[in-house]
Protein backbone atom coordinates (compact mmCIF):
# COMPACT_ATOMS: atom_id res chain seq x y z
CA UNK A 1 0.00 0.00 0.00
CA UNK A 2 0.91 3.67 -1.13
CA UNK A 3 0.44 5.20 2.30
CA UNK A 4 2.62 7.33 4.46
CA UNK A 5 4.01 6.71 8.13
CA UNK A 6 1.53 8.69 9.75
CA UNK A 7 -1.45 6.88 7.50
CA UNK A 8 -0.16 3.50 7.74
CA UNK A 9 -0.71 3.47 11.61
CA UNK A 10 -4.05 5.13 11.05
CA UNK A 11 -4.91 2.88 8.43
CA UNK A 12 -3.80 -0.37 10.85
CA UNK A 13 -6.41 0.88 13.50
CA UNK A 14 -9.32 0.44 11.10
CA UNK A 15 -9.69 -3.35 11.58
CA UNK A 16 -12.90 -5.40 10.96
CA UNK A 17 -11.79 -8.81 11.31
CA UNK A 18 -15.76 -9.96 11.79
CA UNK A 19 -15.85 -9.16 8.20
CA UNK A 20 -15.67 -12.00 5.59
CA UNK A 21 -12.40 -12.07 3.15
CA UNK A 22 -13.38 -10.31 0.20
CA UNK A 23 -15.00 -7.61 2.06
CA UNK A 24 -12.73 -6.90 3.98
CA UNK A 25 -10.39 -6.58 1.28
CA UNK A 26 -12.55 -4.34 -0.16
CA UNK A 27 -12.55 -1.93 3.27
CA UNK A 28 -9.13 -2.04 2.96
CA UNK A 29 -9.62 -0.53 -0.39
CA UNK A 30 -11.59 1.67 0.07
CA UNK A 31 -10.39 3.00 3.35
CA UNK A 32 -6.78 4.13 1.39
CA UNK A 33 -8.24 5.80 -0.97
CA UNK A 34 -10.03 7.87 1.20
CA UNK A 35 -6.66 8.51 2.92
CA UNK A 36 -4.81 9.44 -0.96
CA UNK A 37 -8.19 11.79 -1.03
CA UNK A 38 -7.50 13.63 1.89
CA UNK A 39 -10.24 12.25 4.29
CA UNK A 40 -9.61 11.35 8.09
CA UNK A 41 -11.79 9.10 9.69
CA UNK A 42 -12.28 8.07 13.12
CA UNK A 43 -10.92 4.49 13.76
CA UNK A 44 -14.18 2.54 12.24
CA UNK A 45 -15.58 -0.75 13.10
CA UNK A 46 -18.03 -2.50 10.53
CA UNK A 47 -20.37 -5.16 11.60
CA UNK A 48 -22.24 -7.24 9.72
CA UNK A 49 -26.52 -8.13 10.79
CA UNK A 50 -29.21 -9.11 9.80
CA UNK A 51 -32.03 -6.95 8.37
CA UNK A 52 -34.49 -7.36 11.70
CA UNK A 53 -31.01 -6.59 14.13
CA UNK A 54 -30.54 -3.19 12.05
CA UNK A 55 -34.30 -2.08 12.09
CA UNK A 56 -33.69 -2.99 15.83
CA UNK A 57 -30.06 -0.75 16.19
CA UNK A 58 -31.41 1.97 14.34
CA UNK A 59 -34.59 2.47 16.22
CA UNK A 60 -32.81 2.59 19.51
CA UNK A 61 -31.21 5.37 17.81
CA UNK A 62 -27.46 3.21 16.85
CA UNK A 63 -27.37 2.32 20.61
CA UNK A 64 -28.84 -1.36 21.24
CA UNK A 65 -27.82 -0.75 24.92
CA UNK A 66 -30.14 1.90 25.23
CA UNK A 67 -32.63 2.30 28.02
CA UNK A 68 -36.27 0.39 27.59
CA UNK A 69 -39.09 2.87 26.57
CA UNK A 70 -42.57 2.19 24.10
CA UNK A 71 -41.25 4.84 21.63
CA UNK A 72 -38.34 2.73 20.40
CA UNK A 73 -40.64 -0.02 20.24
CA UNK A 74 -42.83 1.44 18.02
CA UNK A 75 -40.03 2.98 15.73
CA UNK A 76 -38.91 -1.06 15.45
CA UNK A 77 -42.22 -1.59 14.06
CA UNK A 78 -42.63 1.10 11.14
CA UNK A 79 -39.03 -0.10 10.26
CA UNK A 80 -39.76 -3.61 10.16
CA UNK A 81 -43.38 -3.20 8.55
CA UNK A 82 -41.46 -0.73 6.11
CA UNK A 83 -39.03 -3.43 4.98
CA UNK A 84 -41.30 -5.72 4.94
CA UNK A 85 -43.31 -3.75 2.41
CA UNK A 86 -40.75 -2.71 0.20
CA UNK A 87 -41.37 0.45 1.15
CA UNK A 88 -37.73 1.24 2.90
CA UNK A 89 -34.70 -0.03 3.34
CA UNK A 90 -31.50 0.90 5.73
CA UNK A 91 -28.52 0.99 3.94
CA UNK A 92 -26.05 2.71 6.25
CA UNK A 93 -26.22 3.18 10.13
CA UNK A 94 -22.56 4.94 11.86
CA UNK A 95 -22.46 6.02 15.51
CA UNK A 96 -20.52 8.96 16.68
CA UNK A 97 -18.37 7.50 18.58
CA UNK A 98 -14.48 6.80 19.35
CA UNK A 99 -13.96 4.46 17.86
CA UNK A 100 -17.04 4.71 15.54
CA UNK A 101 -19.06 2.20 14.92
CA UNK A 102 -21.14 0.95 11.33
CA UNK A 103 -23.37 -1.89 10.67
CA UNK A 104 -23.69 -3.37 7.37
CA UNK A 105 -27.05 -5.77 6.47
CA UNK A 106 -26.12 -8.99 5.18
CA UNK A 107 -28.26 -9.28 2.31
CA UNK A 108 -26.92 -6.16 0.78
CA UNK A 109 -24.90 -6.63 -2.84
CA UNK A 110 -21.59 -6.38 -3.13
CA UNK A 111 -22.32 -3.21 -4.59
CA UNK A 112 -23.97 -1.90 -1.86
CA UNK A 113 -21.59 -2.89 0.64
CA UNK A 114 -18.71 -0.96 -0.60
CA UNK A 115 -20.70 2.23 -1.00
CA UNK A 116 -21.84 1.85 2.32
CA UNK A 117 -18.36 1.47 3.28
CA UNK A 118 -17.41 4.30 1.49
CA UNK A 119 -20.00 6.56 2.95
CA UNK A 120 -19.65 5.95 6.69
CA UNK A 121 -16.24 6.93 6.14
CA UNK A 122 -17.25 10.23 4.57
CA UNK A 123 -19.59 10.59 7.97
CA UNK A 124 -16.81 9.27 9.77
CA UNK A 125 -14.72 12.05 8.74
CA UNK A 126 -17.29 14.25 9.12
CA UNK A 127 -17.52 13.24 12.70
CA UNK A 128 -14.10 14.05 13.20
CA UNK A 129 -13.15 17.45 11.85
CA UNK A 130 -16.25 19.41 11.78
CA UNK A 131 -16.50 22.02 14.34
CA UNK A 132 -20.06 21.14 15.85
CA UNK A 133 -18.99 17.70 16.61
CA UNK A 134 -16.26 18.86 18.54
CA UNK A 135 -17.93 19.37 21.88
CA UNK A 136 -19.57 16.08 21.83
CA UNK A 137 -19.41 13.08 23.92
CA UNK A 138 -16.86 10.48 22.11
CA UNK A 139 -17.67 7.82 24.57
CA UNK A 140 -21.42 7.61 24.18
CA UNK A 141 -21.86 4.14 23.74
CA UNK A 142 -20.46 3.77 27.30
CA UNK A 143 -23.07 6.39 28.52
CA UNK A 144 -25.83 5.33 26.85
CA UNK A 145 -25.27 2.06 28.33
CA UNK A 146 -24.49 3.21 31.62
CA UNK A 147 -27.66 5.14 31.24
CA UNK A 148 -29.99 2.20 30.56
CA UNK A 149 -28.60 0.63 33.59
CA UNK A 150 -29.56 3.54 35.80
CA UNK A 151 -32.88 3.58 34.62
CA UNK A 152 -33.82 -0.15 34.91
CA UNK A 153 -32.53 -0.05 38.41
CA UNK A 154 -34.35 3.12 38.94
CA UNK A 155 -37.55 0.70 37.27
CA UNK A 156 -36.61 -2.30 40.02
CA UNK A 157 -36.67 0.41 42.68
CA UNK A 158 -39.90 2.55 42.21
CA UNK A 159 -41.68 0.40 39.91
CA UNK A 160 -42.37 0.41 36.04
CA UNK A 161 -45.40 2.90 35.53
CA UNK A 162 -43.67 6.28 37.27
CA UNK A 163 -40.06 5.29 35.96
CA UNK A 164 -41.84 4.93 32.46
CA UNK A 165 -44.40 7.77 33.07
CA UNK A 166 -41.96 10.51 33.85
CA UNK A 167 -39.64 9.14 30.97
CA UNK A 168 -42.81 9.79 28.62
CA UNK A 169 -42.76 13.70 30.17
CA UNK A 170 -39.04 13.95 29.62
CA UNK A 171 -38.91 12.65 26.14
CA UNK A 172 -41.56 14.88 25.18
CA UNK A 173 -40.13 18.34 26.55
CA UNK A 174 -35.73 17.04 25.30
CA UNK A 175 -35.85 19.84 22.20
CA UNK A 176 -36.23 22.49 24.93
CA UNK A 177 -32.24 23.09 25.06
CA UNK A 178 -29.69 25.77 23.87
CA UNK A 179 -28.17 23.63 20.73
CA UNK A 180 -25.32 26.35 20.72
CA UNK A 181 -24.23 26.99 24.32
CA UNK A 182 -21.68 23.97 24.33
CA UNK A 183 -19.91 26.14 21.29
CA UNK A 184 -19.33 29.18 23.95
CA UNK A 185 -15.96 29.68 25.55
CA UNK A 186 -17.75 31.54 28.74
CA UNK A 187 -20.39 28.78 29.32
CA UNK A 188 -21.11 28.09 33.00
CA UNK A 189 -23.84 26.38 35.43
CA UNK A 190 -26.28 29.11 35.38
CA UNK A 191 -26.32 30.61 39.12
CA UNK A 192 -29.40 32.66 41.06
CA UNK A 193 -29.12 34.68 43.49
CA UNK A 194 -31.99 34.59 45.99
CA UNK A 195 -30.70 36.86 49.22
CA UNK A 196 -32.83 39.64 48.58
CA UNK A 197 -32.52 43.24 48.78
CA UNK A 198 -32.06 45.73 51.72
CA UNK A 199 -35.20 47.02 52.97
CA UNK A 200 -33.83 50.27 52.92
CA UNK A 201 -31.99 50.29 50.21
CA UNK A 202 -35.61 50.04 48.59
CA UNK A 203 -36.94 53.11 50.26
CA UNK A 204 -37.47 56.11 48.46
CA UNK A 205 -34.88 58.55 48.79
CA UNK A 206 -36.34 61.97 49.21
CA UNK A 207 -34.03 65.22 50.29
CA UNK A 208 -35.01 67.35 53.40
CA UNK A 209 -37.18 70.38 52.43
CA UNK A 210 -40.18 72.33 54.00
CA UNK A 211 -43.65 71.25 52.64
CA UNK A 212 -44.04 74.01 50.78
CA UNK A 213 -40.96 73.67 48.91
CA UNK A 214 -41.04 69.73 48.46
CA UNK A 215 -42.31 69.91 45.26
CA UNK A 216 -39.24 71.68 43.81
CA UNK A 217 -36.68 70.23 46.12
CA UNK A 218 -37.83 66.77 45.20
CA UNK A 219 -39.36 67.25 41.26
CA UNK A 220 -42.02 64.46 39.94
CA UNK A 221 -39.26 63.18 37.57
CA UNK A 222 -36.90 62.67 40.40
CA UNK A 223 -39.73 60.81 42.20
CA UNK A 224 -40.42 58.45 39.61
CA UNK A 225 -37.06 57.60 38.81
CA UNK A 226 -37.12 56.40 42.41
CA UNK A 227 -40.21 54.41 42.21
CA UNK A 228 -38.28 52.57 38.70
CA UNK A 229 -35.57 52.07 41.12
CA UNK A 230 -37.92 50.25 43.66
CA UNK A 231 -39.63 48.41 40.98
CA UNK A 232 -36.66 46.90 39.36
CA UNK A 233 -35.47 46.00 43.04
CA UNK A 234 -38.61 44.03 44.01
CA UNK A 235 -38.36 42.11 40.27
CA UNK A 236 -34.61 41.19 41.13
CA UNK A 237 -36.40 39.76 44.51
CA UNK A 238 -38.93 37.78 43.04
CA UNK A 239 -37.47 36.98 39.56
CA UNK A 240 -36.05 34.25 38.30
CA UNK A 241 -33.64 33.37 36.29
CA UNK A 242 -31.83 36.23 35.79
CA UNK A 243 -32.14 36.83 32.41
CA UNK A 244 -33.90 34.69 29.72
CA UNK A 245 -32.62 31.15 29.88
CA UNK A 246 -33.43 28.38 26.61
CA UNK A 247 -32.22 25.36 28.12
CA UNK A 248 -35.29 25.18 29.72
CA UNK A 249 -34.00 21.46 30.69
CA UNK A 250 -31.75 22.45 32.38
CA UNK A 251 -33.49 25.41 34.51
CA UNK A 252 -36.15 22.16 34.97
CA UNK A 253 -32.70 19.91 36.67
CA UNK A 254 -31.60 22.76 38.57
CA UNK A 255 -35.56 24.54 39.89
CA UNK A 256 -38.11 22.00 39.57
CA UNK A 257 -39.38 20.21 42.83
CA UNK A 258 -38.29 16.61 41.42
CA UNK A 259 -36.97 13.39 43.58
CA UNK A 260 -33.47 12.73 42.97
CA UNK A 261 -34.17 9.86 40.29
CA UNK A 262 -36.36 12.39 38.23
CA UNK A 263 -33.52 14.70 38.22
CA UNK A 264 -31.23 12.24 36.93
CA UNK A 265 -33.54 10.88 34.21
CA UNK A 266 -34.40 14.56 32.97
CA UNK A 267 -30.46 14.99 33.12
CA UNK A 268 -29.99 11.95 31.03
CA UNK A 269 -32.12 13.07 28.58
CA UNK A 270 -30.77 16.57 28.29
CA UNK A 271 -27.32 15.31 27.61
CA UNK A 272 -28.84 12.45 24.79
CA UNK A 273 -30.58 15.75 23.33
CA UNK A 274 -26.75 17.34 23.11
CA UNK A 275 -25.29 14.41 21.61
CA UNK A 276 -27.88 14.31 18.77
CA UNK A 277 -27.99 17.91 18.00
CA UNK A 278 -24.85 18.01 16.12
CA UNK A 279 -26.32 15.37 13.62
CA UNK A 280 -29.67 17.54 13.59
CA UNK A 281 -27.43 21.15 13.02
CA UNK A 282 -25.09 19.58 10.03
CA UNK A 283 -27.84 17.14 8.38
CA UNK A 284 -27.90 18.30 4.95
CA UNK A 285 -23.67 19.17 5.26
CA UNK A 286 -23.57 15.62 6.85
CA UNK A 287 -25.00 13.35 4.09
CA UNK A 288 -23.77 15.47 1.49
CA UNK A 289 -20.31 15.08 2.62
CA UNK A 290 -20.65 11.48 2.91
CA UNK A 291 -22.27 11.15 -0.51
CA UNK A 292 -19.84 13.07 -2.26
CA UNK A 293 -17.23 10.89 -1.49
CA UNK A 294 -19.04 7.67 -1.85
CA UNK A 295 -19.53 9.03 -5.26
CA UNK A 296 -16.21 9.87 -5.80
CA UNK A 297 -14.67 7.00 -4.54
CA UNK A 298 -16.54 4.27 -6.04
CA UNK A 299 -16.07 5.94 -9.45
CA UNK A 300 -12.35 6.63 -9.59
CA UNK A 301 -10.80 4.02 -8.10
CA UNK A 302 -13.49 1.00 -6.19
CA UNK A 303 -16.20 0.18 -9.00
CA UNK A 304 -15.59 -2.48 -11.87
CA UNK A 305 -17.34 -2.52 -15.31
CA UNK A 306 -20.15 -4.99 -14.32
CA UNK A 307 -20.68 -3.10 -11.31
CA UNK A 308 -21.57 0.54 -12.84
CA UNK A 309 -25.51 -0.05 -13.82
CA UNK A 310 -26.07 -1.30 -10.10
CA UNK A 311 -24.21 1.44 -8.58
CA UNK A 312 -25.92 3.94 -10.62
CA UNK A 313 -29.22 2.66 -9.81
CA UNK A 314 -29.44 2.45 -6.23
CA UNK A 315 -27.21 6.00 -5.72
CA UNK A 316 -29.79 7.80 -8.12
CA UNK A 317 -32.16 6.41 -5.72
CA UNK A 318 -31.00 7.75 -3.01
CA UNK A 319 -30.82 11.20 -4.69
CA UNK A 320 -34.46 11.22 -5.76
CA UNK A 321 -36.07 14.46 -4.46
CA UNK A 322 -39.91 14.00 -3.26
CA UNK A 323 -42.32 17.55 -3.83
CA UNK A 324 -42.60 18.37 -0.49
CA UNK A 325 -39.78 16.62 1.20
CA UNK A 326 -36.37 17.84 1.54
CA UNK A 327 -33.70 15.35 0.56
CA UNK A 328 -30.58 15.99 2.50
CA UNK A 329 -27.91 14.03 0.77
CA UNK A 330 -28.94 15.40 -2.82
CA UNK A 331 -29.10 19.21 -1.77
CA UNK A 332 -26.14 18.61 0.35
CA UNK A 333 -24.27 16.82 -2.67
CA UNK A 334 -24.89 19.36 -5.16
CA UNK A 335 -23.58 21.73 -3.58
CA UNK A 336 -20.44 20.85 -1.93
CA UNK A 337 -19.70 20.05 -6.33
CA UNK A 338 -20.76 23.35 -6.89
CA UNK A 339 -18.52 24.98 -4.52
CA UNK A 340 -16.11 22.55 -6.19
CA UNK A 341 -16.42 24.08 -9.56
CA UNK A 342 -16.74 27.57 -8.57
CA UNK A 343 -13.94 27.71 -6.84
CA UNK A 344 -11.96 25.67 -9.32
CA UNK A 345 -12.93 28.24 -11.97
CA UNK A 346 -12.56 31.69 -9.66
CA UNK A 347 -16.13 32.05 -9.47
CA UNK A 348 -15.92 34.00 -6.25
CA UNK A 349 -15.37 37.19 -4.73
CA UNK A 350 -15.81 40.84 -5.67
CA UNK A 351 -14.75 41.04 -9.14
CA UNK A 352 -17.10 37.76 -9.71
CA UNK A 353 -19.90 39.57 -7.98
CA UNK A 354 -19.61 42.68 -9.42
CA UNK A 355 -19.47 41.36 -13.11
CA UNK A 356 -23.04 41.86 -14.99
CA UNK A 357 -22.04 40.31 -17.90
CA UNK A 358 -24.06 37.55 -19.19
CA UNK A 359 -21.81 36.18 -21.47
CA UNK A 360 -18.37 36.89 -19.06
CA UNK A 361 -20.25 35.17 -16.84
CA UNK A 362 -20.65 32.10 -18.98
CA UNK A 363 -17.46 31.73 -19.68
CA UNK A 364 -15.45 32.24 -16.36
CA UNK A 365 -12.65 30.11 -15.53
CA UNK A 366 -9.52 31.51 -13.77
CA UNK A 367 -8.26 27.96 -13.07
CA UNK A 368 -7.40 28.61 -9.47
CA UNK A 369 -7.93 24.61 -8.94
CA UNK A 370 -8.47 25.62 -5.25
CA UNK A 371 -12.35 23.71 -5.01
CA UNK A 372 -10.59 20.63 -3.23
CA UNK A 373 -9.00 22.77 -0.79
CA UNK A 374 -12.53 24.93 -0.17
CA UNK A 375 -14.54 22.17 0.02
CA UNK A 376 -12.46 20.63 3.20
CA UNK A 377 -12.38 24.30 4.60
CA UNK A 378 -16.40 24.16 4.62
CA UNK A 379 -16.76 20.60 5.84
CA UNK A 380 -14.62 22.15 8.96
CA UNK A 381 -16.91 25.09 10.12
CA UNK A 382 -20.10 25.08 8.47
CA UNK A 383 -23.01 24.25 9.78
CA UNK A 384 -26.63 23.47 7.49
CA UNK A 385 -28.13 27.33 7.97
CA UNK A 386 -24.53 29.12 7.26
CA UNK A 387 -24.35 26.64 4.46
CA UNK A 388 -27.36 27.36 2.60
CA UNK A 389 -26.73 31.06 3.52
CA UNK A 390 -23.43 31.24 1.98
CA UNK A 391 -23.23 28.76 -0.72
CA UNK A 392 -27.35 28.93 -2.25
CA UNK A 393 -26.39 31.06 -5.08
CA UNK A 394 -28.74 32.01 -7.78
CA UNK A 395 -27.13 30.22 -10.16
CA UNK A 396 -27.73 27.19 -8.49
CA UNK A 397 -31.27 27.35 -7.46
CA UNK A 398 -32.21 27.72 -11.63
CA UNK A 399 -29.86 25.09 -12.45
CA UNK A 400 -31.62 22.58 -9.98
CA UNK A 401 -34.87 24.04 -10.77
CA UNK A 402 -36.19 24.86 -6.94
CA UNK A 403 -38.77 26.54 -6.16
CA UNK A 404 -41.21 28.08 -3.59
CA UNK A 405 -44.67 26.00 -3.60
CA UNK A 406 -47.99 26.37 -1.97
CA UNK A 407 -51.34 24.96 -1.48
CA UNK A 408 -54.21 26.78 -3.41
CA UNK A 409 -57.77 26.33 -2.26
CA UNK A 410 -59.15 27.30 -5.19
CA UNK A 411 -57.39 24.33 -7.36
CA UNK A 412 -57.45 22.21 -4.21
CA UNK A 413 -53.89 21.18 -4.98
CA UNK A 414 -50.42 22.38 -4.77
CA UNK A 415 -49.20 24.42 -6.96
CA UNK A 416 -45.29 26.86 -7.74
CA UNK A 417 -45.94 30.43 -5.62
CA UNK A 418 -42.34 31.65 -6.49
CA UNK A 419 -39.01 31.11 -8.26
CA UNK A 420 -37.35 33.73 -6.50
CA UNK A 421 -33.96 32.69 -5.00
CA UNK A 422 -33.99 34.57 -1.92
CA UNK A 423 -37.29 33.42 -0.92
CA UNK A 424 -36.47 30.01 -1.80
CA UNK A 425 -33.74 30.40 0.59
CA UNK A 426 -35.38 32.07 3.13
CA UNK A 427 -38.19 29.27 3.04
CA UNK A 428 -34.67 26.65 3.72
CA UNK A 429 -33.27 28.79 6.62
CA UNK A 430 -36.34 29.30 8.36
CA UNK A 431 -37.04 25.11 8.05
CA UNK A 432 -33.51 24.59 9.45
CA UNK A 433 -33.38 27.52 12.22
CA UNK A 434 -33.64 25.78 15.02
CA UNK A 435 -33.75 22.32 13.82
CA UNK A 436 -37.50 23.81 12.61
CA UNK A 437 -38.36 24.06 16.59
CA UNK A 438 -39.87 26.94 17.91
CA UNK A 439 -37.69 29.09 20.27
CA UNK A 440 -39.03 29.20 23.82
CA UNK A 441 -37.17 30.50 26.67
CA UNK A 442 -37.63 30.44 30.40
CA UNK A 443 -38.41 34.10 31.00
CA UNK A 444 -39.62 33.41 35.03
CA UNK A 445 -39.89 31.13 37.73
CA UNK A 446 -41.53 32.79 40.23
CA UNK A 447 -44.19 34.70 37.62
CA UNK A 448 -46.87 36.75 39.05
CA UNK A 449 -45.08 35.79 42.51
CA UNK A 450 -47.02 32.73 42.81
CA UNK A 451 -44.33 29.98 41.92
CA UNK A 452 -45.53 29.89 38.28
CA UNK A 453 -43.15 29.22 35.51
CA UNK A 454 -43.47 32.06 32.24
CA UNK A 455 -42.18 30.54 29.26
CA UNK A 456 -41.68 33.41 25.93
CA UNK A 457 -41.51 32.00 22.26
CA UNK A 458 -39.47 34.00 20.21
CA UNK A 459 -40.45 34.19 16.63
CA UNK A 460 -36.55 32.83 15.20
CA UNK A 461 -37.80 29.42 14.85
CA UNK A 462 -40.51 27.08 13.57
CA UNK A 463 -44.29 27.76 13.52
CA UNK A 464 -46.10 26.87 17.27
CA UNK A 465 -49.00 24.36 16.83
CA UNK A 466 -51.60 25.13 19.43
CA UNK A 467 -52.21 21.18 19.91
CA UNK A 468 -48.85 20.59 20.36
CA UNK A 469 -48.55 23.78 22.52
CA UNK A 470 -50.86 22.51 24.93
CA UNK A 471 -49.65 19.25 25.36
CA UNK A 472 -45.80 21.02 26.16
CA UNK A 473 -47.38 22.86 28.98
CA UNK A 474 -49.35 19.56 30.35
CA UNK A 475 -45.73 18.20 30.16
CA UNK A 476 -43.47 21.30 31.77
CA UNK A 477 -46.45 21.06 34.72
CA UNK A 478 -45.78 17.69 35.70
CA UNK A 479 -42.31 18.01 35.91
CA UNK A 480 -42.69 21.75 37.30
CA UNK A 481 -45.62 21.03 39.38
CA UNK A 482 -47.15 24.29 39.23
CA UNK A 483 -49.04 26.44 36.66
CA UNK A 484 -47.39 26.78 33.47
CA UNK A 485 -47.69 30.00 30.78
CA UNK A 486 -46.11 30.83 26.90
CA UNK A 487 -46.72 33.86 25.63
CA UNK A 488 -47.10 33.84 21.91
CA UNK A 489 -48.56 34.99 18.91
CA UNK A 490 -51.52 33.13 17.72
CA UNK A 491 -53.25 34.75 14.15
CA UNK A 492 -51.26 38.27 15.22
CA UNK A 493 -51.97 38.67 18.52
CA UNK A 494 -50.13 38.36 21.26
CA UNK A 495 -51.46 35.65 23.88
CA UNK A 496 -50.73 33.93 26.95
CA UNK A 497 -51.47 30.28 27.27
CA UNK A 498 -51.97 29.00 30.88
CA UNK A 499 -52.04 25.37 32.24
CA UNK A 500 -52.85 24.97 35.78
CA UNK A 501 -52.83 21.48 35.93
CA UNK A 502 -56.42 21.09 34.84
CA UNK A 503 -57.66 22.92 32.10
CA UNK A 504 -56.39 25.64 29.63
CA UNK A 505 -56.82 29.35 29.36
CA UNK A 506 -56.18 31.42 26.63
CA UNK A 507 -55.87 35.60 27.46
CA UNK A 508 -55.17 38.28 25.63
CA UNK A 509 -51.45 39.73 26.50
CA UNK A 510 -51.88 43.76 27.39
CA UNK A 511 -48.29 46.07 26.40
CA UNK A 512 -47.07 47.54 29.47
Amino acid sequence: MDLTNDAATRFSRHSSSALPPELEESRKKILQVAYEFGLDPIETYFEIVEFDELNAIAAFGGFPTRYPHWRFGMEYEELQKGYEYGLQKIYELVINNEPCYAYLMKSNGMVDQKMVMAHVFGHSDFFKNNLWFSQTNRKMIDEMANHGTRIRRYIERFGETPVEDFLDTALSIENLIDYHSVYSPTRQRQKFDFSGVDEKEAQIYKLKSKEYMDRFVNPPDFMQKQRKRIDEQEKKRHRFPDRPQKDVLLFLIEHAPLENWQRDILSMVREEAYYFAPQALTKIMNEGWASFWHSTIMTTKILNDSEIVDYADHHSGTMGMRPGSINPYKIGIELYRDIEDRWNRGRFGKEWDECDDIQARKSWDKNLGLGREKIFEVRRIYNDITFIDEFMTKEFCERHKLFVYRFNPQTNRYEIADRDPTKIKQMLLMRLTNMGYPVIRVEDGNYANRGEMLLRQQHEGGDLELREARDTLKNLHRVWQRPVNLETVVEGEKKLLSFDGEKYKESAVTSA
